[in-house]
């Protein structure tokens, strides 16, 4: 990988964690839910950016999707199963895997 790119995933990392703070610190104070929600639209933006990144050639390999795997987990730890089944067309993937 070039450095330029390493500098680019760091970059969006970083913006990742200043959200997520930024969420974090807004449901403390109660902030509206119509400014928390924005701020976690661009959240999930952000970390679509980054697994597109990751996924990509010619960074693309085994160890991007344990990256891919460890934001993930780092930012949706709370999300079941259960919840992956409340799409259908999701639902129907998660039963292919």
């Amino acid at each position: 990988m070039k450095k330029v790119e390493v500098l680019k995933m760091i970059d969006l990392v970083e913006e990742i964690k200043k959200l997520d703070d930024l969420i974090q610190q807004s449901r403390k104070k109660k902030t509206s839910d119509f400014v928390i929600n924005q701020y976690e639209a661009k959240k999930l933006k952000l970390i679509g950016s980054t697994i597109t990144e990751l996924a990509s050639a010619p960074i693309q390999s085994i160890e991007s999707y344990q990256l891919i795997q460890k934001i993930l987990n780092k930012y949706y730890p709370n999300i079941s199963e259960d919840a992956l089944l409340n799409d259908d067309d999701i639902s129907k993937i998660a039963t292919a895997i």
